[in-house]
């Protein structure tokens, strides 16, 4: 008895009977989604060409001493100060926190959340856009409920894939999707996947792009107006902006067509960018659009779109793709992220040089869509990079306020901050998709799907395809943190319910998994003769010499000739002539002479 060990005796008998609910730590569950590394001091940060060493300097210092204060390596008096403006900067960003969402194949190249922050939708090089629900998901099942291939024609015996380009959600009825693929025709689509309109195609046999009633190349990027829920815009490498009714795809309203002087006698550049400035600040509705011989040019939202109202031609080098344009809340500044490694900044009212530029590597030549975007305040601006980094810069000089790496190593493509959820979503090239966020300042979201309880695992599941007991969880999605450590691990609906098929009705039990055709005796094992015989008719003229078939019935067509009766009395007797053994039996095969 002095060996008993009472801890071990109350755990095996329980204190209470009846059915036993386990309390989740939603705490400890966040807590495992923390970033084990927030702040980074970059190799090189980007400056000024004229090269302004006082402020890079001041910057380096800033990020140095935030790593400092990360590692705990600094003084007491440092640590203090270290910490309250680490603090200050996680209450100021939303990046102490990430979630990671890994649904597709290849490549996010861009992505979109509804206003309210309920469904996000991301696209990527896989040809195919994913719908998630955030009030749908648990810790350990982190997925899409629906995959759309919105190039696919359902007519078509071939079914044609494209990648996505460019996916928005209409900022004034979210029931109305703007899918941009590598087609020339965009396409309307509802918030569950459903086509609502496809534009047209248009003529490419006419040379005045003005008559065309659509695009006639490939599309690279479309935006909503921020003021009118039925218009939009889309730009095509066929050098124009067509400006769109969304219930009407057989022909644009407007046609914006772009005469490059630096494209030689055809005058035609590809577009490659296009963005609509929002009033909302009270500043001016302004379409701002760019080019591939490198010119930036701007509209007004009335029009005329005859020529535009400000042009710059050599806003970025010629022949590089300025693949990012955003313009702020207020409608004064312009923001493009060109294929030469800049960063501009535009004044809309001073639209011929920029206010400033600085250096940033850019992936646009590998990924077209790569973008650059305001927050919701307009009080940073945020982009990826090649390495796989999240860069927040201050509006006013460009330098790095944070530098925070997301997917080292991969580039970071794209990059979305919400307002409402307040919470910064990131596309990057090894196809993740992460969801930044802060507890404390984050809604919805994110917050919400790791404030849930995980759903349990079934005590008749399998464990070799689910994860430890210990955990109590189950789901089909892994969740990996920024250290590299997946914190769940599960299989999918249908490795766990291997045994249900089809109801009484014929409808599968597993929303998701599709119709089963019915079974004939050839899917299921090779039948054999008899079967065939018995089933297939006419099964056994494929053993049958047709000769032998047909010279049966000669002796009855000599006695009772019914189809040749008119032809008796006339008809000559064959005569065949005698061949040996020794002769060749074949025709005279001499070569005729032309």
């Amino acid at each position: 008895m002095d060996d008993f060990d009472e801890d071990a005796f109350k755990k095996f008998f329980p204190t209470s009977f009846g059915k036993q609910e386990r309390a989740t730590d939603i705490n400890a569950q966040i807590n495992r989604t923390k970033r084990t590394e927030v702040f980074v001091k970059p190799k090189q940060l980007s400056q000024e060409p004229d090269g302004d060493c006082a402020e890079v300097r001041t910057a380096e210092a800033r990020l140095e001493s935030r790593a400092k204060s990360n590692d705990g390596s600094d003084d007491e008096d440092d640590d203090s100060n270290d910490s309250d403006s680490d603090s200050d900067d996680e209450d100021e960003f939303p990046v102490s926190h990430e979630l990671v969402i890994k649904t597709h194949e290849r490549a996010v190249t861009t992505m979109t959340v509804d206003p309210a922050g309920s469904r996000l939708i991301t696209g990527s090089t896989d040809c195919s856009i994913k719908l998630h629900d955030f009030a749908s998901m648990t810790p350990t099942t982190i997925r899409a409920f629906k995959s759309v291939d919105p190039s696919a024609k359902k007519q078509s015996a071939a079914q044609e894939t494209h990648a996505v380009h460019h996916v928005e959600f209409d900022p004034l009825s979210p029931s109305h999707v703007l899918v941009i693929t590598a087609t020339a025709q965009p396409r309307i689509l509802s918030r569950d996947g459903d086509t609502i309109t496809e534009f047209v195609k248009g003529d490419m046999y006419l040379r005045d792009l003005h008559n065309t009633k659509g695009h006639i190349a490939e599309v690279t990027s479309g935006v909503w107006n921020p003021t009118d829920y039925n218009i939009c815009a889309t730009a095509g490498t066929d050098s124009t902006v067509r400006i769109w009714d969304a219930n009407v795809g057989r022909s644009q309203k407007e046609v914006i067509v772009h005469k490059s002087r630096a494209a030689g006698s055809a005058g035609r550049s590809k577009m490659t960018a296009v963005a609509w400035g929002s009033p909302k600040q009270g500043g001016s509705n302004v379409l701002v659009a760019a080019a591939l011989d490198g010119s930036l040019l701007m509209w007004s939202r009335n029009g005329p779109y005859t020529r535009p109202s400000a042009e710059v031609r050599d806003a970025h080098t010629r022949d590089t793709w300025t693949s990012g344009i955003d313009i702020s809340s207020d409608g004064r500044l312009v923001i493009t992220k060109g294929g030469d490694d800049t960063i501009k900044l535009w004044d809309t009212r001073k639209f011929k040089h920029p206010i400033t530029t600085v250096a940033h590597p850019s992936s646009s030549s590998r990924y077209p869509s790569s973008n650059i975007k305001f927050s919701p305040t307009s009080a940073n601006v945020i982009t990826g990079s090649e390495t796989g980094h999240l860069h927040i810069l201050n509006p006013a000089t460009l330098k790095p306020e944070l530098v925070t790496p997301v997917t080292p190593g991969s580039p970071l493509v794209t990059v979305l901050w919400h307002e409402k959820l307040n919470q910064i979503l990131t596309g990057s090239a090894n196809a993740e998709t992460h969801v930044l966020y802060n507890p404390n300042l984050s809604t919805k979201g994110a917050a919400l799907v790791m404030s849930k309880a995980p759903k349990r695992r079934h005590v008749d599941d399998d464990p070799n395809l689910t994860m430890d007991l210990s955990q109590g969880l189950s789901g089909d999605s892994v969740v990996v943190g920024s250290n590299g450590v997946p914190h769940y691990a599960s299989a999918t609906w249908s490795a766990r319910h291997p045994t249900i098929g089809l109801t009484a009705s014929g409808r599968p039990r597993d929303p998701r998994r599709p119709h089963l055709p019915a079974q004939t005796p050839f899917a299921k094992s090779q039948p054999d003769e008899r079967h065939i015989r018995e089933n297939i008719p006419l099964s056994s003229m494929r053993d049958e010499d047709p000769r032998e078939a047909l010279l049966k019935y000669a002796e009855k067509a000599e006695k009772e000739p019914i189809f040749t009766k008119a032809w008796k009395e006339t008809q000559p007797n064959p005569i065949y002539a005698d061949i040996s053994d020794e002769e060749d039996e074949g025709p005279d095969r001499k070569k005729a002479k032309r």
